[in-house]
């Protein structure tokens, strides 16, 4: 098998310019198989000379008829060297006639169709030792992988075969060595279905009380004491690790957990990864110091940075950690949602042919740009030189504090913040007007459940109201485009719906679900939510080894069935239903469902334990689990609530609440959360005395079995929560 060469940013490659073809170009081209996707990242190759195809039977069948190999493409629309390999051979007439002489080609969205990338990265994985996209593979009529690896170049280079090598030689290897490549093609799947779970059963292990206390400790070994964040170069933000180490000190009340998560968080913020302009955070950082980022935007990264410093803001009350987080929302509203409410999937790194192009300023543009003494303060406080960062140009991050600013300049502090302020939105303006990368405006229903929570946790800290309104239209779009039949999600809509949701649609849906009924308790969120959970059980639960596949079981047949349960960039979807199943069973007192979620946490917690790098989420629902959730009612006859608005923005992750308006109550009821819970027993229980803010609302505090009297005052809430 292949030994891969990785490509890094920062070599003589890095740069490479290419040509956009566009619009007048393609329509003197023929397109090819895929010109009726409607994925963005399939359409920009409907016009190569490559005769692809998309995954499907038509596709799978031509290769079994015509008994040629399967050449399987694999990446995203703002995927870099997606586009590098693109343009450097899918694009050559010559390339492409190697390719549709010897192989049928497919073309696949991994963000369509995570189900079939995560088979072949697991092979990559495999027999390579990384993995990534694009990937390249070779398969089988029958599907089976025989050689695989990620970007080759067109002619060899730097210890990786030549694409164009590389496909006469296995193209030759079917035909004339038939024998060995269905020997290797064995060996893969073999290790594949041995490999089909990231993790071994272990229904023997103790759930002890020192399970957070030593995840925590494990993780904290792993941690950048020098720049935040864990490991060295490329640097992810890891939210899922940072929000359990929150847990974590909330647990134990060992400061250095939180201190970490602070220092981590405000060297993000200072860094070239965090888009001081426009807001928002890119994909990760090429280097240890979190400079230079590689520039495309995921929505799912800002969705769990948006959670991650609502939580911290919550803790700290700290403005510049709200700032930030007012800063990925406003982002996320002017430039990822679409005009029904739904959040687009990802912006590209490139624009104009250049890896961000579209983010960089030279020294003189800014100085020309910016009044003299706005500009002098401006370049010192970003790091900007007349030498640059990168390329000669410079991204932009916090170089000087503000207080260092002011001491420097004679100035004020606010004076010093205003304008920096200003003209970084000065700035956006005039960055509009510059060729902006591509925005992939596919809607996925996972990370539209992971953007509605953001948004939620920003509407919880700030009550801001159009954060609450962002999530809420997010969620009436998904019920009315995304959701089929029978109480099933769809797990793409991009002009239609299509594809049968996976398991993380179902679970990160609702999560989303759970979290907006916590906070606007209409009935109809969490019936929705229980209607869901209910699907993901019965079409992925297995109950041999008491944890969910990543598919449902009417899923497409392919070669292995997969499960998943690293928490990496985005959490497994095994451990937020975790979480979502002990947040419902609080709510239903539905027993099956508690029983599940001690099942997985019984399989997975030994693991964690071990690796917590790779469970941040799984081993914050073992928080939750181990922490005795604290019930919080509040019953409200208006639509603003004082003591609503205390609760959330408290941090309180242990903390199972509604806020529920008087008039909604008799929906509720038959839930036992909401069980002789009212305003009218407020009277009852109080000596018939007022409540002492006019009987607006009152909240009931349950912990430890044991529930308090109605509660009118907040000072009389925060003794029975604290």
């Amino acid at each position: 098998m292949i030994s891969l060469y990785q490509i890094k940013k920062g070599s003589k490659y890095h740069t490479r310019k290419y040509a956009i073809v566009d619009s007048i170009q393609n329509s003197q081209k023929k397109p090819n198989g895929l010109i009726n996707e409607t994925s963005p990242y399939l359409l920009q190759h409907a016009y190569n000379p490559v005769e692809w195809y998309g995954w499907n039977q038509d596709a799978l069948e031509k290769s079994k008829k015509e008994d040629k190999p399967i050449f399987l493409s694999i990446g995203y629309s703002s995927c870099h060297w997606c586009h590098v390999m693109a343009h450097e051979s899918f694009e050559d007439n010559d390339i492409a006639k190697i390719m549709n002489e010897h192989y049928v080609n497919i073309k696949v969205d991994r963000e369509e169709r995570p189900d079939i990338d995560d088979i072949y990265q697991r092979a990559c994985q495999m027999y390579t030792g990384t993995g990534g996209w694009p990937l390249s593979a070779f398969l089988t009529p029958d599907q089976r992988p025989f050689y695989i690896g990620t970007y080759f170049p067109k002619e060899n280079r730097h210890g990786l075969p030549g694409f164009e090598t590389l496909l006469l030689k296995l193209a030759d290897g079917y035909k004339n060595r038939r024998n060995e490549v269905i020997s290797s093609s064995q060996e893969f799947v073999t290790a594949l279905r041995k490999s089909s779970s990231d993790i071994v059963s272990d229904t023997d292990t103790k759930l002890e009380k020192t399970i957070i206390n030593e995840a925590a400790v494990t993780l904290l070994q792993l941690a950048d004491n020098l720049y935040g964040g864990f490991g060295s170069a490329p640097k992810f933000p890891n939210a899922s690790n940072l929000l359990f180490l929150l847990r974590a000190f909330d647990y134990s009340g060992i400061t250095k957990y939180k201190e970490f998560v602070l220092f981590t968080a405000d060297r993000m913020d200072s860094g070239g990864i965090h888009d001081h302009v426009g807001g928002g955070f890119a994909r990760y950082s090429t280097d240890q110091r979190w400079l230079v980022p590689h520039f495309e935007k995921m929505l799912y990264d800002n969705a769990l940075l948006s959670t991650l410093y609502s939580e911290i803001y919550s803790i700290t009350l700290d403005p510049n950690y709200s700032n930030v987080l007012e800063k990925i929302l406003r982002y996320v509203q002017r430039e990822m949602t679409s005009n029904e409410g739904a959040f687009y999937s990802s912006q590209d790194a490139d624009s104009e042919g250049e890896e961000g192009k579209y983010y960089l300023w030279s020294y003189k543009e800014l100085k020309k740009i910016l009044d003299q003494e706005v500009f002098e303060i401006f370049a010192d406080r970003f790091g900007v030189t007349q030498g640059g960062n990168f390329e000669g140009k410079n991204i932009l991050n916090k170089y000087t504090s503000v207080q260092r600013l002011s001491e420097r300049y004679s100035k004020t502090q606010e004076w010093i913040s205003e304008k920096i302020e200003s003209s970084l939105e000065q700035l956006y303006k005039i960055r509009l007007k510059r060729i902006k990368p591509g925005t992939d405006r596919k809607i996925l229903t996972s990370w539209n459940g992971l953007m509605i929570s953001g948004f939620i946790s920003g509407y919880k800290v700030t009550g801001n109201l159009r954060y609450l309104e962002n999530a809420q239209k997010a969620v009436s779009f998904i019920e009315n485009n995304l959701r089929s039949s029978d109480n099933r999600l769809n797990r793409v809509f991009n002009k239609v719906s299509k594809i049968p949701g996976y398991l993380d649609d179902y679970a990160f849906y609702v999560e989303a679900l759970i979290n907006l009924f916590s906070i606007d308790s209409k009935s109809y969120y969490l019936e929705r939510a229980i209607e869901y959970t209910n699907s993901m059980i019965q079409h992925f639960w297995d109950a041999e080894t008491n944890d969910f596949f990543f598919t449902p079981d009417d899923n497409e047949k392919l070669i292995v069935r997969t499960k998943n349960h690293y928490d990496l960039a985005i959490p497994s979807g095994n451990s937020v239903a975790t979480s979502n199943l002990i947040r419902l069973y609080y709510y239903t007192q539905n027993e099956d469902l508690l029983a599940k979620a001690d099942q997985m946490i019984q399989r997975m917690s030994k693991p964690a334990v071990g690796n917590p790098f790779g469970f941040g989420q799984l081993l914050s629902a073992v928080y939750l689990r181990m922490k005795t959730p604290l019930e919080i009612s509040i019953i409200k006859n208006k639509e603003y609530s004082e003591l609503g608005n205390h609760v959330n923005r408290k941090f309180l992750p242990n903390a199972i609440t509604a806020i529920v308006n008087k008039t909604s109550l008799s929906e509720l009821d038959k839930y036992p959360y909401f069980k002789n819970k009212s305003i009218n027993d407020s009277k009852n229980n109080n000596n018939d005395s007022e409540i002492k803010n006019n009987n607006e609302e009152v909240a009931f505090v349950c912990k430890d079995f044991t529930c308090s009297l109605p509660i009118s005052t907040i000072d009389e809430l925060e003794k029975n929560i604290s």
